[in-house]
């Protein structure tokens, strides 16, 4: 099992069709969460805001680049808010750190405190990605990830149960990978995360669990390393 995990997720998994929030999901999910904090693992979480805006997004309607980055980082605060308020709703302590400071509703990123707030048991959310334009929440979570010092970052997928060699929704000949390597993810142009965000990872050594979340019990089981997604890593392991 994991000792210290950071959970990637996308801000569309916190939501359904015609609400940014789906309040059943956050309660799922919170629960979950509570059973993974009940092993004693560490747990910290990189939130996404898809579920309300895009950089990309926003910038392909006129807003400019730096702009729309900024806009995407302040969902992903949005998004860290309702996370925390599903989880304290269950009684399991939590700290939002956002890398933009807004000291009304969160705490500003330090990673000795992120860390101090770990040892004692609370889950720590991070929001407003790395604070800086052109950087995605991937590559947060990598950031993140290794400033923490993670043993994995569990990437949870909205319907996807891994890496496929094409796209399963379009192909259901699309061959499902069991394991890969980071140099495999930057040779044959697989869409998992940015390439920045894959050469941390490899930098630092930091496995990456990728896994549907959809399936009730599927974080649990991602932190046991009992869950059948795609195990991505350094080396190829034998």
């Amino acid at each position: 099992m994991y000792n210290r995990v950071l959970l990637k997720l996308s801000g569309e998994a916190l939501s359904s069709p015609g609400n940014a929030f789906d309040p059943q999901i956050l309660k799922n999910l919170a629960l979950e969460l509570k059973e993974v904090a009940a092993l004693g693992v560490d747990l910290a979480i990189v939130v996404g805001g898809g579920n309300f805006i895009r950089g990309k997004l926003a910038e392909s309607v006129g807003i400019e680049r730096v702009q729309a980055d900024y806009m995407g980082m302040l969902a992903t605060v949005i998004n860290a808010l309702a996370v925390q308020s599903a989880l304290e709703q269950e009684g399991v302590p939590t700290r939002v750190q956002t890398a933009i400071e807004m000291q009304k509703v969160a705490e500003p990123f330090i990673v000795r405190k992120a860390l101090r707030h770990l040892e004692k048991g609370r889950i720590v959310i991070f929001g407003a990605g790395t604070g800086n334009p052109y950087f995605s929440t991937d590559t947060t979570a990598a950031l993140r990830a290794s400033e923490i010092k993670a043993d994995v970052i569990l990437m949870a997928k909205n319907g996807v149960d891994g890496v496929y060699d094409a796209d399963p929704k379009l192909n259901p000949e699309a061959k499902k990978y069991e394991s890969l390597t980071y140099m495999d993810l930057i040779q044959q142009g697989l869409q998992v995360m940015d390439t920045t965000a894959t050469s941390m990872c490899m930098d630092n050594d930091i496995d990456l669990v990728v896994f549907n979340m959809n399936e009730p019990g599927n974080i649990l089981k991602a932190v046991k390393e009992d869950i059948t997604g795609t195990v991505i890593t350094r080396e190829r392991k034998e």
